[in-house]
Order: structure tokens, then sequence, then C-alpha cells
């Protein structure tokens, strides 16, 4: 396997997005998706640019744009962003964002990106959620990078080397910015950690030392925050069945998580984009730590400023209350807060069907813990 072979990885090329387009036109998935995001007029609009697109910046405007700001105007009560001026097309970044949805959140940096016209980020994506030639293809049209996540060791070992590569000459030479979750998979119980694996990754590739290796790469975080997780009883259903290490997803499970994070109610949102940890990384001392310790203190520079740049909403607030039996927080929420909160883990009760302390508990976890993250570096 040659580690330097992009191709099975990277997103389309020019002419394999002309190619493209007339596949998306052509599936009828495609039009029933149309037709929940437009009116018959702008639909027709967003197809005719669409057809005319010549490269993945005018299919982002032609169809991206339009498509995510409808799902935000549908499913959301708009998006407020900070911390965008740390940040400038001068410098390619690699984004360590949080992840909460499989599409929105770096399909929402990426609009916000648009607007401010910075460049957008090629977008990690794992191959389980390429589910169909539609969704591949919108996916590669949208710079995509496919991350592999099944194989022998050896075939890991050598995804991840291919995948850092990749990462490495993107931010290096072609100056792209890379959004990358700083986990495997989703944060289940709206606990944010990073996961020291990415960043081994991203050090796997280079031939200098690794605190250059890290710091070449302007690792930036960045941190989304729903009021209200669209597929809050989903993961809840998720957490409650592995338990008993039984829990075996289902064949469309992760094509209705997708669907589910589009139309479900979100509330407000907010991306705080945080500062390059560069100057962060130079001053840890390395004279008494291994590798592995100072890959855990950088992953630990990350969590910090993603659980301090976390936007707190009363759904939050209003959870940790009633998960500690509290009245701390009373003068965040309102009495519309907690009968939204109870009718969500009403539905989560319905889903998962069942109804007891140890599913209230994980859905009242999955909000309270922004709160006690940032409780956490408030007391230090």
């Amino acid at each position: 396997m040659d580690i330097l072979d992009f191709d099975v990885i990277r997103p389309y090329n020019f002419q394999e997005i002309q190619e493209a387009i007339p596949r998306i036109l052509a599936d009828p998935a495609f039009h029933h998706m149309m037709d929940y995001l437009f009116t018959s007029e702008k639909k027709d609009h967003v197809i005719s640019n669409l057809s005319k697109a010549k490269n993945v910046h005018e299919f982002q405007i032609a169809l991206t744009l339009s498509s995510i700001k409808s799902i935000i105007e549908k499913s959301s009560n708009g998006v407020t962003y900070s911390g965008f001026e740390n940040i400038s097309n001068d410098n390619a970044y690699v984004y360590l964002a949080n992840h909460r949805d499989i599409v929105l959140d770096s399909s929402i940096l990426g609009v916000i990106l648009l607007e401010l016209r910075l460049s957008t980020p090629y977008i990690t994506w794992g191959s389980n959620l390429m589910v169909s030639q539609l969704i591949v293809d919108l996916g590669k049209s949208n710079q995509m990078i496919t991350v592999f996540r099944e194989g022998s060791p050896k075939e890991l070992l050598q995804n991840s080397q291919r995948l850092s590569s990749f990462i490495r000459k993107s931010i290096l030479e072609t100056k792209k910015p890379v959004w990358i979750a700083h986990g495997k998979g989703r944060a289940k119980k709206g606990f944010d950690k990073t996961d020291v694996s990415i960043l081994k990754m991203l050090t796997l590739s280079g031939d200098t030392d690794i605190v250059t290796k890290l710091i070449e790469l302007n690792i930036t975080p960045s941190t989304i925050s729903y009021e209200w997780e669209p597929c809050d009883a989903m993961k809840v259903k998720e957490i409650y069945l592995s338990s008993d290490n039984t829990y075996v997803k289902s064949k469309d499970e992760d094509f209705n998580s997708i669907l589910g994070g589009l139309i479900g109610d979100k509330g407000r949102i907010h991306i705080s984009m945080g500062k390059p940890i560069n100057e962060e990384i130079k001053k840890i001392d390395l004279s008494q730590i291994n590798n592995n310790e100072f890959v855990s203190k950088v992953a630990e520079l990350v969590d910090k400023q993603i659980h301090t740049n976390y936007k707190l909403w009363p759904s939050n607030y209003l959870a940790y209350d009633l998960l500690y039996n509290s009245s701390g927080y009373s003068d965040k929420y309102t009495d519309d807060t907690k009968v939204k909160l109870e009718n969500r883990y009403n539905k989560t009760a319905e889903l998962t069907q069942h109804n007891n302390k140890e599913i209230r508990d994980l859905f009242l976890v999955l909000y309270a813990n922004p709160v006690i993250n940032k409780l956490n570096y408030s007391s230090q």
C-alpha cells in the first residue's frame, strides 16, 4: 500500500465534480431533499446554478451554501459566531473541532467562512458514512477527505500515515485548511474530549521533531454549541444499549443520524473559533516528559479552549440543576425551557422504550456536561 496514493481519500477533482453533478441531478433522493429545503421556484434556481458549476467553489456557492442556510432557517433559531478574528487567509490551519452532528458541525463552519471570505477547509469524514452514491458525490464535491476506520492493524497504521501526509501537504504546500473532529465520532454524552490518537496521527508525517510537526499545522480549536442537540434521543439510545456490549448499529442508523441532524430542532447555534495553540505548545517543558506525555498535554490545550469557548444555553443550565437537584442556575432558564427539555426527554424515553433513572440521567448528562467542563476550568 502506497501511503502517498491520495486518490483513495481525496475529494473530487475538477473533472470528477463535472461527472458527479449529472449523477446528483438524476438522483430522486436529491430531488426529495430539494423539495424539503426549497420552494419550487428556489429549487429550480439552485438546480440551474448547480448544473453550471465548474469547480468546488461554484458547487458550494450554488448548492451547499443555499442548502445549509435553508436547513438553519427551517430547523434552528439562527447561528452566531465569535473568534474568527483569530484566523486569516495568510495561514492554513487544522481546525480541531468538537463534534456533535455528523454533517452540520463542519457545514455551518464552512458557511461562516464563505461569508467572511475565508478559505473553506477540507473536511474529514468516516468511510462508514458513505452509504450511497449520492452521499459520496455530495461529500467528495464538498471537499470531504475519507477516513478509513476498519482493517488490520497494519492497514489502520498505513491509512493513518496517508491521512497525516495528506493533511500536512494541504497545510504546508497548498495552504488549504483542514477540519477534523477532535475525537472518533460524535460526543455522545455531551463531553468534549480530545483523543490523543488524533494528535498522534498528525505526527505520523513530516521529518522534523514531534513539537515542530504539530506547530507546523497551526492547530486551532473550534467549538460548536447547539441549544438543542438534534440527535439527543438517538445518542442516549446508543449509549444505553451499548452498556451491555451487545449493541450493533442497524443498517440505516448512520443515514438516520445524518437525516436527524439535518431536520431536527436545534434552537440556537454558536460557533467559537479559538486561537492557534502554537505559542502554548512552545511553553510545554519537554525536559521531564516523553512524547506520549507531550501529546497528552497538547490535547489538554485543545480541551481547555473547547470547554471555555463553549456557549452555554438555558438547556445546559437546567439540565445541570436537574441532574444535581439544585437551583444554582435558576436565573438562567425559564418555564419554557423546562417544558421543552421535558418534551425532548419524553421523546427520548419513547425511542429507547425505557423510562427510568438511568435513561433520564444519560439524557441530562448530555446537556449538563458542557457546564461541568466549564466549571472545572473556572475553579482552577
